[in-house]
C-alpha cells in the first residue's frame, strides 16, 4: 500500500492552445522527459448495492490495459480523499491473472460493476513524476501528474506550462457521472 498523490488539469479542446495535448508532448521532449507507454485503458468501477464505496469516497477498480500487445488486468482499492493541495489517496493494486475470475471474486463478495469507462493514455517520466496524458470520451483531454509529492508535482506543472491551470479533485468516474447527469444519459459504459 502506498499514497497517491496527483494533480489532474483539465486541458482545452483547441489544438492550437497553450494547453493542447500536442504541445504538452513537445514540452515533454524539450523536457528531457521519458516516454513510458501508451495504451488504452478499459476502468470497472464496482460498488454494493447501497453504493457505499462511492458515498465514502472510495473506489474499487478492475483496469484492463493493452501496453503494445500486452493485456494487463490490475485490482486497485482507493481509499477516501486526504487533506493536502492534490489529490491524496491510499492506494492498494495488485495485477491478477484472470479478470474474470477477479469479476466473479468481486460478485461473490457483493459488488457488482457500477461503471465503465475508457481512456487512452500515454504515460511519461519526468523529474521523479509520472505524467499520463489522457483522453476520455465525453469529457475530452487530461493531463494527470503523479509524484512523490506536493512540491515535485507543482514543479512539473510549472515546466509543463500548466502553472495556471486549476488542479481538479474529482476522479474521472465522478467527473463521468456529473458529465452523464447533464446530459440525461444513463449510460453505464463509456467506451470509445
Amino acid at each position: 500500500m502506498h499514497i497517491e498523490i496527483e494533480a489532474k488539469l483539465k486541458l482545452a479542446r483547441r489544438p492550437g492552445g497553450i494547453d493542447s495535448l500536442p504541445k504538452i508532448v513537445r514540452k515533454l521532449k524539450a523536457a528531457g522527459a521519458e516516454f513510458l507507454r501508451r495504451g488504452l485503458q478499459t476502468d470497472s468501477y464496482f460498488d454494493d448495492a447501497k453504493n457505499s464505496l462511492r458515498k465514502s469516497d472510495s473506489a474499487l477498480r478492475i483496469r484492463h490495459q493493452r501496453v503494445g500487445r500486452k493485456e494487463q488486468v490490475k485490482i486497485t482499492f482507493k481509499g477516501p480523499r486526504q487533506k493536502g493541495r492534490f489529490k491524496r489517496r491510499k492506494e492498494i493494486q495488485f495485477e491478477s491473472a484472470d479478470a474474470r475470475l477477479a469479476e466473479m471474486l468481486l460478485a461473490e463478495l457483493g459488488y457488482k460493476k457500477a461503471l465503465v469507462l475508457q481512456k487512452k493514455r500515454r504515460v511519461w517520466r519526468l523529474d521523479g513524476c509520472l505524467v499520463a496524458l489522457d483522453t476520455l470520451p465525453l469529457l475530452g483531454d487530461f493531463v494527470e501528474i503523479e509524484g512523490p509529492g506536493e512540491k515535485k508535482i507543482a514543479g512539473v506543472q510549472k515546466k509543463l506550462g500548466l502553472a495556471d491551470l486549476s488542479h481538479i479533485p474529482e476522479s474521472y468516474t465522478q467527473l463521468m457521472r456529473n458529465e452523464l447527469r447533464r446530459l440525461k444519459r444513463n449510460d453505464r459504459e463509456i467506451l470509445f
